[in-house]
C-alpha cells in the first residue's frame, strides 16, 4: 500500500469487533430503532423506516453489546464492509448481521475509524476477506479483525477527522434542508390552489409541449459515450430531490441525432409513465430521454411551477388511466387529454413569483451536497494513504465551501 503510514489490522490496534446474536424483530410500532443493514446510508443511520423495539427487548438484546455515540458499525452480509456511525445519544439495538468496531483510543482515534472504515482503502480490505457466496457474499467477526487500516499519529488522525467531519456536517445540513424546503413548496402551492377563482378547464396537452423519449441503438459505439446526458428512470427514482443534474449515461452527435435530436431544454419536467408511473425531476441541464418518459416542456415559463406540482398531484388519475399487460404504462395521448385548471396569467405569474426562488434554493442545496458528497470521497483516500497532506485538503475544502 502507498503512503507514510503503517497498515495494520483492527485487532492489532485495539479496535474491539463486537457482535450480536438475536434475530429481527416484529416490529413494536415504538420505541428504539432496531438497526439493520438498509438503516447504513452514505455513512450514517437512516432511521426514518426502522423497526423499533420495547424497553425490555432492548435492555435483552443490549446487555451484552450496546451501541454507543461514535460506534462504527459494519454490515457482514450482502453490502459487505458498509459502515456509518452511530449518533451521540442514540439507543439502539443492531441486527444479526451487522458489527460494532469500537477503539480503546491509545493508537486508533474513534473519530478517525469513522473514516479509516469508508473509502477505497477499506474496499480493497473488505474485498480481500469477503466469503463469496452464492446468494450472498458475507465477512465472519474473526474476518472483520484481520481488516488492515492506515495508523497514522494520533494528531494526523484527530486533523483528519475533523476536516472530514466539518466537511460531512455541511453535507448533512444541505441534506437536512432539502426535504423541509420541498414541503414548503408544496405547501404554498396547496395554499395557492385553494385560493384560485372560477379557473376555466383546459388539458395538460394545451398547457405544455408533450413529448416521449427514445433509445439509441445499443449495439452503435459511436452512438455512446458522448456530451450530451440521456435519461432512464433510474437516473430519476434514485434522485433525493426531483431536480436533475445529470444521468449516468451520455450519448454522442450522432447518437442524438439518431433519435431526432430531441434535446429537452432546462426547465423541462420528466415524468416516468411505464412500471413506475409519476416520478418527477425538472431538468437543469438540456437532456435527451428513453422511451419510459413523458417530457412535459411548458410553453410559458409561469406554467414550470404550476405544471410540476399538478402533475405530482395528479398521478392516481394517471395510474387510472395506465394500462398494459407487462406493466403498467400511462401513454402520451391519455396523458394529454387529462382535464386540469387554467389559472389567469396574474395568478400564475404570482404562483412563479413564490415557487420559482424556493425551488431555485432547493436545486442548490442539493448540487452543493452532491458536490460537497464528491469532494469528500475524492481527498478521503489521499488523506487517510498520507498521499495528500491536511493543508492542502483544508485549501480544497476552503475553496469549496
Amino acid at each position: 500500500m502507498n503512503g507514510p503510514w503503517g497498515f495494520h489490522e483492527l485487532q492489532d490496534v485495539g479496535v474491539s469487533v463486537l457482535d450480536c446474536e438475536h434475530k429481527t424483530p416484529p416490529d413494536a410500532g415504538a420505541g428504539h430503532p432496531y438497526v439493520a443493514i438498509p438503516s447504513l446510508v452514505d455513512g450514517r443511520l437512516e432511521l426514518t423506516s426502522v423497526r423499533r423495539i420495547t424497553d425490555k427487548q432492548f435492555s435483552e438484546w443490549t446487555r451484552r453489546t450496546r451501541p454507543q455515540g461514535g460506534d462504527i458499525i459494519v454490515t457482514r452480509r450482502g453490502r459487505v464492509g458498509d459502515s456509518a456511525v452511530v449518533p451521540n445519544g442514540l439507543q439502539c439495538a443492531i441486527g444479526q448481521n451487522l458489527v460494532i468496531l469500537r477503539s480503546d483510543g491509545e493508537l486508533v482515534a474513534q473519530r478517525y475509524l469513522r473514516w479509516a472504515a469508508r473509502g477505497p482503502l477499506w474496499e480493497r480490505e473488505v474485498n480481500r476477506l469477503r466469503n463469496v457466496g452464492a446468494v450472498f457474499d458475507s465477512l465472519n467477526v474473526r474476518d472483520v479483525a484481520r481488516i488492515r487500516i492506515p495508523v497514522p499519529p494520533l494528531r494526523e488522525q484527530q486533523a483528519i477527522a475533523e476536516l472530514l467531519r466539518a466537511l460531512d456536517d455541511k453535507i448533512e445540513a444541505d441534506r437536512l434542508a432539502v426535504p423541509l424546503v420541498q414541503q414548503l413548496t408544496d405547501a404554498c402551492f396547496l395554499q395557492w390552489r385553494e385560493n384560485l377563482r372560477d379557473p376555466e378547464l383546459t388539458t395538460f396537452g394545451e398547457v405544455a409541449v408533450i413529448h416521449g423519449g427514445s433509445t439509441p441503438k445499443t449495439g452503435v459505439a459511436e452512438y455512446w459515450g458522448g456530451e450530451h446526458a440521456w435519461a432512464v428512470p433510474r437516473d430519476i427514482t434514485a434522485l433525493s430531490a426531483p431536480y436533475l443534474f445529470d444521468t449516468e449515461r451520455h450519448i454522442t452527435d450522432a447518437g442524438l441525432a439518431s433519435i431526432g435530436n430531441r434535446l429537452h431544454p432546462p426547465g423541462s419536467i420528466f415524468m416516468t409513465s411505464r412500471a413506475t408511473i409519476g416520478a418527477f425531476a425538472v431538468l437543469q441541464r438540456p437532456c435527451a430521454a428513453n422511451q419510459g418518459f413523458i417530457v412535459a416542456v411548458p410553453k410559458d415559463v409561469v406554467h414550470r411551477w404550476f405544471l410540476f406540482h399538478e402533475m405530482r398531484s395528479r398521478v392516481d388519475d394517471m395510474l387510472d388511466l395506465a394500462n398494459g399487460s407487462t406493466f403498467l404504462e400511462i401513454s402520451r395521448g391519455n396523458f394529454k387529454n387529462m382535464l386540469t385548471v387554467l389559472p389567469s396569467s396574474a395568478e400564475l405569474e404570482q404562483l412563479h413569483e413564490l415557487l420559482d426562488p424556493l425551488h431555485g434554493w432547493c436545486a442548490a442545496l442539493t448540487h452543493e451536497a452532491a458536490r460537497l458528497t464528491s469532494l469528500r470521497d475524492s481527498v478521503l483516500p489521499g488523506l487517510l494513504s498520507g498521499d495528500l497532506q491536511i493543508r492542502d485538503a483544508e485549501k480544497l475544502v476552503g475553496e469549496a465551501v
